[in-house]
């Protein structure tokens, strides 16, 4: 049976001329973000303040004739402050680490991406090295001129001066990186010296040349290409997150005017289209579009949109931090404030608050002497004098503190069982020392086989210093 002819679509190729090329790449057009002053970019600056005086100047403060905070992985001690970690508890880095994750879950939920627009290591130097440029090149009109010209022995000194001052930031902060690690008094005397390791070299330049490649050439990409949280945060947001937002009942529809015109009789909203918020975007996102992935929440828009409404006479707030719901619904400040206690904060907060407290008493609780007992594989058992049986036990004592500590070791759990060689032991402070310790037992005391035994360790002059471990003592047959 045959098709009706009327049935038979032919397939005609197309022709060369009807093809069209589809680039999939977007060429990057820098951003040059104009100043903006208001009160969010004062707090802005408070926390460039703040989290640069700790970071440059936390290595540098000194503790018991020590550096106060310093992360010894070669002689594997971590000191902060008066505390003095060993490996075996990483189960503490564990409790920080889940800390910080639902602190950030939490304040996420809450106010949405107010770690990225204020204390983001990302944001804050690149709030750094916009600083510097500006003060090199000037503002962002005379940026773009600059961009636009032909190279000339001005734009060359510039641009020189500026990648300098860059470089140098960049290198100070690899080196205080690096002192975290290695002592930092140490690290500046090696460094003058040029008697730096391999591995100390490296890490002040890799880290060095991330803060300069990150903060001076990739600046927004890093937030809207490279972050993960900028991809999952939709996951922690709901319709009464505070977040920046334009009101668009108000604003639209948008167009300019004079300052003395009524927006109502020309049938404007209090937009003025002054591109403004735009401009000041470090990721160069228009907020009057919406809610998007890439707005990291620093608020310079709601500076400069602030200062516009000031300037027409409008009242301010069209663009404003509020939630979805907020906006949709004309809601106060204190209607909102309501919302932030649902269900999803009350969970973020109550786990954060149980884990942060257990993490808080296991550190007040916390023993400092650790004691790891380990039998001598030499001989599991002999006769020694008066028919005793004798097991030789190896122990290594940890001293956590920053103080000599002498231990008195004892040991029970089996009739007439004694320490038979010496039951003190000096060991100095953070130092781990071997001791070893003969155990003996009455003839005919146990029968044949392992027994549970248990060391008591515990600080003279101390008695709230104690540690018991359970060990086994064999009776030959």
């Amino acid at each position: 049976m045959t098709v009706p002819e009327r049935h038979i679509i032919p397939i005609v190729p197309a022709a060369v001329d009807d093809e069209a090329a589809v680039s999939l790449y977007v060429a990057h057009e820098k951003i040059q973000p104009r100043a903006v002053s208001g009160l969010f970019a004062r707090w802005r600056w408070v926390m460039v303040w703040v989290t640069q005086v700790v970071f440059y100047g936390l290595p540098w403060l000194q503790w018991h004739a020590r550096q106060a905070v310093l992360f010894d992985l070669e002689a594997r001690r971590f000191y902060i402050f008066g505390l003095v970690l060993y490996p075996q508890d990483f189960i503490y880095l564990t409790g920080l680490l889940v800390i910080s994750a639902l602190s950030l879950f939490l304040f996420t939920a809450v106010a949405g991406r107010l770690w990225c627009g204020f204390t983001c290591p990302q944001t804050v130097y690149t709030e750094i090295f916009l600083w510097i440029e500006k003060l090199v090149e000037g503002d962002r009109s005379a940026r773009l001129r600059l961009d636009r010209s032909a190279l000339s022995a001005g734009k060359l000194g510039k641009r020189s001066l500026k990648h300098v001052l860059w470089i140098v930031v960049s290198l100070w902060t690899g080196f205080t990186f690096v002192g975290y690690f290695t002592p930092i008094r140490e690290l500046g005397a090696l460094s003058l010296a040029a008697a730096l390791g391999p591995w100390q070299t490296f890490w002040i330049f890799f880290y060095g040349f991330a803060t300069y490649g990150n903060a001076g050439f990739l600046r927004e990409q890093v937030c809207k290409y490279m972050c993960p949280y900028a991809r999952f945060q939709s996951a922690m947001f709901d319709r009464d997150t505070m977040i920046v937002t334009y009101d668009e009942r108000r604003g639209e529809p948008r167009g300019a005017r004079s300052k003395k015109a009524d927006p109502q009789a020309l049938g404007l909203g209090s937009c003025v289209d002054c591109t403004l918020c735009v401009q000041v975007c470090p990721t160069g996102i228009d907020i009057r579009k919406g809610l998007q992935y890439e707005c990291i929440g620093c608020a310079a828009c709601i500076d400069v949109c602030d200062d516009v409404m000031d300037k027409v006479g409008y009242p301010r707030g069209l663009i404003r931090f509020s939630t979805q719901n907020g906006i949709a619904g004309g809601w106060d400040t204190r209607q909102m404030l309501r919302r932030a206690l649902r269900p999803r904060v009350l969970v973020y907060a109550s786990v954060l608050l149980a884990i942060t407290l257990a993490v808080g008493v296991s550190l007040f609780l916390r023993t400092p002497l650790k004691v790891d007992v380990i039998r001598d594989r030499g001989a599991l058992a002999r006769m020694v004098e008066q028919g005793r049986i004798e097991n030789v036990f190896r122990l290594q004592i940890m001293n956590a503190t920053e103080s000599p500590q002498r231990y008195a070791i004892g040991v029970s759990g089996l009739p007439g069982i004694a320490v038979a060689s010496s039951t003190e032991v000096e060991v100095l402070p953070t130092e781990v020392r071997s001791a070893a310790v003969r155990v003996q037992i009455p003839p005919d005391a146990a029968a044949p086989g392992s027994h549970p035994i248990h060391f008591d360790i515990r600080a003279l002059g101390d008695g709230t210093i104690r540690v018991t471990e359970k060990a086994a003592f064999v009776v030959p047959r």
